[in-house]
C-alpha cells in the first residue's frame, strides 16, 4: 500500500504503542544475551506527566531503545510510589469535598479508601508515560505497596535495627503542622517572607549587672513565641562584654524561668547584640547549644503540640493565657507571638525599633529565610519529638568509597563534588512519618516501653514472651525510604530470583540532580549495604527543563507547559528529539516553539524522503552489510553511514545524547535528504536502488531511539516485515570504510554547489539562473567524473578551462581553487553594487548601536534579561547580515 501524502503523528503513535506492548517487544526474549538494566524513578501514584517526566524518561528510553537494537536483554523496570504524603492529602481532600474526614474511620477502613481510589484514579501517569513511546517492561510493573515490594521494606528495617543502624531517638525534627507529620530536611522550602526583628531586654537575676552597669543582656529574635521555652542565653566565650556573666542567671520575663548565660562560639559578637537566646527544643541550632550546655533530649522543654498550639511545659512556668493559642496570627486572630510581645512591651522590655524618620516601631523589618512544607505549604516548626533514625553516616561510606574508586560513574563529573560534600556532613535520616498511608514501623511496644522489632506480629511476641501487651507502632515509614530498595526489591529481593542475579547491579540510573539525595544517593547506601555491591555502575544526572526565558517552572508564574499538549500539537517524535538533542550534560533546558516546530518538520522531511524512495523503486533493504557500490555518490554515501554510526556510538558511549542525537539530524537531514537524494535524481540505477534502500534503512535504525514512532511506521511501510520490527532489529555494523576518493569528490562537489548557491542569493539572481564558469585545468578530471550532477546541481551553462574574461566577475574558492564565474551581461553590476552598499550601511548602523548597547554596563546590568538576550541575538543577525553583504561586494570586485 503506497504511503500517506502527508506525515500524521497522531495517526501512527496510538498504533505502535498498542502493537509494541501486546507483542511483548519491549522485552524480547534474549536469556544468553548481554543484559542492560534501567530502573525508572518511580513516579507518585498521584501523579501526571510533567515536562521533566518527559525528559528524564525520553533519555532513558533513548538508552533502552540503543542497547535493544544492539541485542542486548534490555530491561526497563517501571512502577509507582505510593507516595505516602501526596496521596494521604489527595483522599483526604477527596473526603473533605463530600463533608467528611479521615478521622471518622478506623485506620484500616481509611486504608481501604486509599486503595480504592488507587484503582479508580491512580496512575494515570503510566497512560501518559505510553504516549511518550517509553519500552518499558510493563507485564512487570511495580508498585512500592504491593505485598512482595513490602516484605523487602520490612526485612530491610528488620535488619538494619538488629545492626543497630535503625534506631529511636529524641531529636528535632522539621514538623509540618498542617499534615501532621514529620518530614525531611529535602522536603522543606525556603521562602522569603516579610517579617519582623524584635528586641528585648532579659535582665540578670540577683542583682547582678554587666562590666558597663547593665542589669540586663539584650537578645533579638524573629520568633518571640519561643521565649516561652526558653532555657539558656549563649555569649561567644571571648567576647568581653559578657565574660564577667558567664555561668550567671538571667530571669525570663514572662515565665520567670531561671537560666544560665553559657558560652558557646555560635553566639557571633558581631552579630546583633552578640547573644542569643536559646531555646533547645524549638530551634535546630539552638537544639546542638542545648546539648553542649549539658542538656539531655528529654529535658529540653516543648511548649507547642503537632497542630503548634501552645502547651504547658514539663516545668508549668508558662502563664495560664497563653496556653492553647497558636504559635502566631492565624485567620486573623492573634498568637502566641502577639502576645509575648504585647506583655514584653508592657513590662518595659521590649526595646523599640526607630526608623530613619525617627519613628517607633515594635521591631525592625525584616525579609525573613522561613522553612515551609513542600506539601503541606504551612511554615515548618522545629518540634522535638521520639522519631526513628537511620545511622546514615555509617551507610555512607561504602558509597563514597565506590564514587572514588570508580565503581560508580556519576556523569558528569562535575557532581562529584556535591555528592562529597552532602555524604561527608550527612546527619541521621528520620524516616518516621505520623501517616497511616504507606509502610508501617514494624515495631512493638510493651507497657513498660520495651520495643521489639520484629518482621511480623508473631516474631515481635516470641521476644517479648507470653502474656506481654504490645501495641504497634503507628507511624509509618518515610517513602524514600521504600524507594530506595526499588534497584533490587523490584528484581524479586529478598528471593534469590534469577532476575536478580542477571539485572542487579543495574547498568545506569537517568536522574534528575534534583534527587540525587532523596533517592540515588539512599538507592546507593541500601544497595551496598544489602546486595553487597553498587545499584548502578553509573549516575547519569541531567538538568532542569525551563521556560524560554530561563526562568524556573512554576503554577504560580503560569509558565509550566504541559508534555501532553506539546505531543498533541508537534507529536512525541519532536518532543523526544528536542528533548535529547538539547541535553547537554551540566546544562538546563530552555523551552524553545521554534525547536520543537523544526523537528516536526524534522520527521516531515523523512517521510517525504521515504516517498520519494517509493516513488523510484527504492524499498527496504535485503541485506544487513552496505551493498556493493561502484558509483562515487554510493561508495561516498557508505561511508558517511558509517561515519555517522561511529559518532553515534562514540556519543552514547559518553553519554553525549546531543551529540548522537545531532550526528544522525545531521546525516539524515543534510547528507541524505538534502544531498545524496538529489545527486541521484534522475540516475537511479540498480545499484542506486539497492544503495538508498540500505542507506535509508540505516537511518530508521539510529533514529528509531530518539524516534521510534515515525521510523517504525517507515520500516514497516518500505518493505514486507511484520515479524521483523525496528524495534528489536540490529544496530548497524557496516563493514565499509569511507572511501577516500568517493568522499573527496563528492564532498567537493557539495562545497561548489553551496558556494555557487550562496553568490546567487546574495546577488540577487534566480537559483535557476544558468552560468557560465571557468575552472582552473587541474580540475578537470573532476569536473569530466560529475559532470552529470554539475549540470544538474549546479545550473552551469557552460564549464571552460580557458581563462576568465575581463569584467566583473564571482570568485569562487573550493578547497583553495579559485573558479571565476563572469557577472558581465548577467546584472547590472552598477545597480547592483548600490543596493548592496546602502544595504550594508543600513546593516553596520544597526549593528553598531546595538553593539553600544551591549558595551554599556548600565544597560545589561539594570535591563530585564530577556532584553539583554535579544540585543544579542539581534547584534549578532545584524553582524551576519553586514558580512554577508560585505562578501556579495567583493564578488563584484
Amino acid at each position: 500500500m503506497p504511503m500517506e501524502k502527508t506525515f500524521d503523528p497522531a495517526a501512527i503513535e496510538a498504533k505502535w504503542a498498542h502493537e509494541w506492548e501486546s507483542r511483548g517487544l519491549f522485552r524480547p526474549a534474549r536469556p544468553d544475551a548481554t543484559p542492560f538494566t534501567i530502573v525508572n524513578p518511580p513516579p507518585n501514584v498521584t501523579g501526571a506527566l510533567h515536562i521533566g517526566h518527559a525528559l528524564d524518561n525520553t533519555l532513558q528510553d533513548v538508552l533502552v531503545r540503543y542497547e535493544r537494537l544492539r541485542g542486548k536483554d534490555a530491561l526497563w523496570v517501571v512502577g509507582m510510589d505510593h507516595a505516602g504524603i501526596a496521596t494521604q492529602m489527595v483522599v483526604e481532600r477527596q473526603l473533605e469535598q463530600q463533608q467528611d474526614k479521615r478521622t471518622n474511620y478506623s485506620r484500616e477502613d481509611f486504608i481501604d479508601k486509599v486503595w480504592q481510589w488507587k484503582a479508580e484514579s491512580g496512575g494515570q501517569i503510566t497512560g501518559q508515560l505510553r504516549r511518550l513511546g517509553c519500552s518499558m517492561d510493563w507485564s512487570r510493573e511495580q508498585f512500592t505497596m504491593d505485598p512482595h515490594f513490602t516484605a523487602a521494606v520490612v526485612k530491610v528495617f528488620v535488619d538494619l535495627h538488629k545492626k543497630g543502624l535503625i534506631y529511636r531517638d529524641k531529636r528535632l525534627v522539621n514538623w509540618d503542622p498542617k499534615l501532621k507529620t514529620a518530614i525531611s530536611d529535602l522536603e522543606v522550602e525556603t521562602h522569603e517572607i516579610q517579617g519582623g526583628f524584635w528586641h528585648f531586654k532579659y535582665p540578670l537575676a540577683d542583682g547582678v549587672t554587666l562590666d558597663d552597669g547593665r542589669d540586663h543582656i539584650v537578645v533579638a529574635t524573629t520568633r518571640p513565641e519561643t521565649m516561652l521555652a526558653d532555657m539558656a542565653v549563649a555569649v561567644h566565650p571571648d567576647d568581653a562584654r559578657y565574660k564577667s556573666v558567664i555561668g550567671k542567671d538571667i530571669l525570663q520575663p514572662i515565665t520567670g524561668r531561671r537560666f544560665k548565660v553559657v558560652a558557646d562560639e555560635h553566639a557571633d559578637p558581631e552579630l546583633g547584640s552578640g547573644a542569643v537566646k536559646i531555646t533547645p527544643g524549638h530551634d535546630f541550632n539552638d537544639f546542638d547549644v542545648g546539648k553542649r550546655a549539658g542538656f539531655k533530649p528529654g529535658e529540653m522543654l516543648n511548649m507547642l503540640d503537632g497542630d503548634a498550639n501552645v502547651i504547658q511545659t514539663s516545668d508549668g512556668l508558662i502563664p495560664d493565657e497563653y496556653l492553647g493559642l497558636h504559635r502566631f496570627k492565624r485567620d486573623g486572630n492573634d498568637g502566641a507571638r502577639e502576645l509575648v510581645v504585647q506583655r514584653m512591651k508592657e513590662a518595659g522590655f521590649l526595646i523599640p525599633h526607630v526608623d530613619k524618620e525617627g519613628g517607633e516601631h515594635d521591631a525592625e523589618p525584616r525579609t525573613i529565610q522561613t522553612p515551609f512544607g513542600d506539601r503541606g505549604g504551612v511554615v515548618i516548626e522545629p518540634w522535638l519529638t521520639d522519631q526513628w533514625y537511620v545511622d546514615a553516616e555509617t551507610l555512607a561510606q561504602p558509597p563514597m568509597a565506590a564514587v572514588r574508586d570508580g565503581r560508580i560513574n556519576i556523569v558528569p563529573k562535575t557532581w562529584e563534588k556535591t555528592f562529597f560534600n552532602w555524604m561527608e556532613n550527612i546527619q541521621p535520616w528520620c524516616v518516621s512519618r505520623q501517616l497511616w498511608w504507606g509502610h508501617r514501623i514494624p515495631a512493638w511496644y510493651a507497657e513498660d516501653g520495651r520495643i521489639f522489632v520484629a518482621e511480623t506480629e508473631e516474631e515481635a511476641q516470641a521476644q517479648a514472651g507470653a502474656g506481654v501487651t504490645l501495641t504497634r507502632d503507628e507511624d509509618v515509614l518515610d517513602t524514600w525510604f521504600s524507594s530506595a530498595l526499588w534497584p533490587f526489591a523490584t528484581l524479586g529481593w529478598p528471593e534469590d530470583t534469577e532476575l536478580l542475579r542477571r539485572h542487579y547491579p543495574n547498568d545506569v540510573l537517568v536522574s534528575g540532580f534534583d534527587i540525587l539525595f532523596f533517592w540515588d544517593a539512599r538507592m546507593a547506601m541500601q544497595g551496598m549495604e544489602f546486595m553487597g555491591d553498587v545499584p548502578w555502575k553509573t549516575l547519569y544526572l541531567h538538568g532542569l527543563v525551563r521556560a524560554p526565558d530561563g526562568a524556573k517552572m512554576s503554577k504560580s508564574k503560569g509558565n509550566v507547559v504541559d508534555p501532553l499538549g506539546l505531543i498533541d500539537q508537534y507529536g512525541a517524535d519532536a518532543l523526544r528529539f528536542f528533548m535529547a538533542a538539547m541535553e547537554s550534560q551540566g546544562r538546563d533546558i530552555k523551552m524553545d516553539d521554534a525547536r520543537l516546530a523544526g523537528y516536526r518538520n524534522f520527521a516531515t522531511k523523512l517521510w517525504n524522503a521515504a516517498r520519494f524512495c517509493e516513488a523510484n523503486g527504492i524499498s527496504a533493504s535485503t541485506s544487513f552489510e552496505a551493498p556493493a557500490a561502484t558509483l562515487p555518490v554510493n561508495r561516498w554515501i557508505i561511508g558517511e553511514v558509517a561515519a555517522t554510526v561511529a559518532a553515534m556510538e562514540t556519543a552514547f558511549a559518553a553519554y553525549r545524547f546531543d551529540e548522537a542525537a545531532n550526528a544522525i539530524y545531521s546525516f539524515a537531514w543534510d547528507r541524505f535528504c538534502d544531498w545524496y537524494l538529489e545527486l541521484i535524481k534522475g540516475a537511479i540505477d540498480e545499484e542506486t536502488k539497492a544503495v538508498a534502500g540500505w542507506v535509508l534503512d540505516q537511518i530508521l535504525v539510529m533514529l528509531h531511539p530518539f524516534m521510534p514512532f515515525i521510523t517504525e511506521e517507515l520500516w514497516t511501510g518500505l518493505g514486507d516485515r511484520a515479524d521483523y520490527p525496528l524495534i528489536t532489529a540490529k544496530w548497524p555494523a557496516p563493514t565499509a570504510s569511507s572511501d577516500a576518493d568517493a568522499s573527496a569528490d563528492i564532498d567537493w562537489l557539495i562545497k561548489l554547489v553551496s558556494e555557487l548557491r550562496t553568490a546567487k542569493a546574495e546577488l540577487g539572481l534566480p537559483p535557476g539562473a544558468r552560468l557560465t564558469a571557468h575552472f582552473p585545468a587541474s580540475l578537470k578530471s573532476r569536473t569530466d567524473k560529475l559532470a552529470a550532477q554539475l549540470d544538474r546541481l549546479a545550473r552551469l551553462e557552460a564549464i571552460s578551462f580557458d581563462p576568465a574574461p575581463a569584467g566583473a566577475s564571482a570568485q569562487l574558492v573550493v578547497e583553495g581553487e579559485t573558479i571565476t564565474v563572469p557577472l558581465e551581461g548577467v546584472i547590472d553590476i552598477a545597480a547592483e553594487r548600490d543596493r548592496l552598499t546602502k544595504a550594508l550601511a543600513a546593516a553596520a548602523k544597526e549593528r553598531d548601536g546595538l553593539a553600544g548597547r551591549l558595551n554599556n554596563p548600565s544597560f545589561v546590568e539594570r535591563a530585564k534579561p530577556e532584553a539583554v538576550e535579544k540585543a544579542r541575538a539581534d547584534h549578532a543577525a545584524k553582524e551576519a547580515e553586514a558580512d554577508r553583504l560585505t562578501a556579495a561586494l567583493a564578488r563584484l570586485g
